[in-house]
């Protein structure tokens, strides 16, 4: 269940829930599946991944994090392109 006691029984129904949320300073969230296929398991160098300025939240860090915008020298770049 999620946090508000519904069922997450289908991708409809959690992107309905995620599409609904509204913060008291008034933002509004907008919600879609994306059914696009993309490459999964790419490993990403250590270098690489240190360049990404990740900060994580108190509360479980490994899942609430912000990233922000590059730190000055660090440029990431990835052999990973899109079509």
């Amino acid at each position: 269940m999620n946090w508000r006691g519904k069922p997450l029984v289908s991708l409809e129904t959690i992107v309905n829930l995620i599409g609904a949320t509204k913060t008291s300073s008034g933002l509004d969230v907008y919600a879609r599946l994306d059914e696009g296929a993309y490459p999964d398991k790419i490993k990403v160098p250590d270098a690489e991944l240190e360049a990404v300025n990740l900060h994580g939240d108190e509360f479980h860090p490994e899942w609430n994090y912000r990233i922000k915008p590059e730190r000055l020298g660090h440029v990431a770049t990835s052999g990973v392109t899109s079509a």
